[in-house]
Formats: C-alpha cells, sequence, structure tokens
C-alpha cells in the first residue's frame, strides 16, 4: 500500500473514531433529559459485554483432559473477587490477565 493510501486510510479511521466520540455529546448535550431506553442500555450492556467476553474467552478449553481449565476458572474467580472487592476494571481485568499468563507458563505447563 503507498503512504498516500496509508495516510488516507489513518485519517478516515480517526475521523471515524473521533465521530463515534462526538455524536453522544451533540445527541445528549445536557439540555434534555437522557431517553429511558439509553439509560437502561447504558446500564444493561457493559456486564453483558463482560459476561461475553468470559464465555469466549473459555470456549475453547478442554475440560475433559489437564489442567481441566484450573488456570481459566481460578483467573476468572479471582478477576471477579478483586473486582467485586476494589471496583475497580483496569486493576481486576490487570491482575487477571498476568496471574492467567503466569499460571499457563509457569505451573501449568
Amino acid at each position: 500500500m503507498s503512504a498516500g493510501r496509508t495516510l488516507a486510510v489513518i485519517l478516515i479511521a480517526a475521523a471515524c473514531t473521533f465521530a463515534t466520540r462526538v455524536v453522544p455529546f451533540l445527541l445528549f448535550n445536557g439540555k434534555k433529559p437522557i431517553p429511558p431506553i439509553v439509560r437502561y442500555l447504558g446500564e444493561a450492556l457493559p456486564p453483558a459485554v463482560i459476561a461475553l467476553l468470559v464465555v469466549y474467552c473459555v470456549r475453547n478449553v478442554d475440560w475433559l483432559n489437564a489442567p481441566h481449565g484450573i488456570p481459566e476458572l481460578l483467573c476468572i474467580a479471582v478477576t471477579a473477587i478483586l473486582h467485586i472487592w476494589k471496583r475497580n476494571n483496569l486493576l481486576s481485568i490487570g491482575v487477571g490477565t498476568v496471574l492467567y499468563m503466569f499460571l499457563v507458563q509457569a505451573v501449568f505447563i
């Protein structure tokens, strides 16, 4: 791909990303109340997305052969407990990820 085409792709991607960030502020600028459906989606979608990611992460686990999904289940439990305790997404996901990488590379080889 030429340098000009690469630059054009980057600029288009940046413009689309910027537009998706700006549109909610233009639509809901604080002068009128947020519609109930939008408020509901703001409350319901984050847990649904996390649940979908958990299912995606364990979809290829071989439950019948060693280590029987132990690293995955342990890390899911640690992540959930840490999140309930500290209510910090970055901390809980980061610790869960680091723990998983440690377990699969050093413990469950």
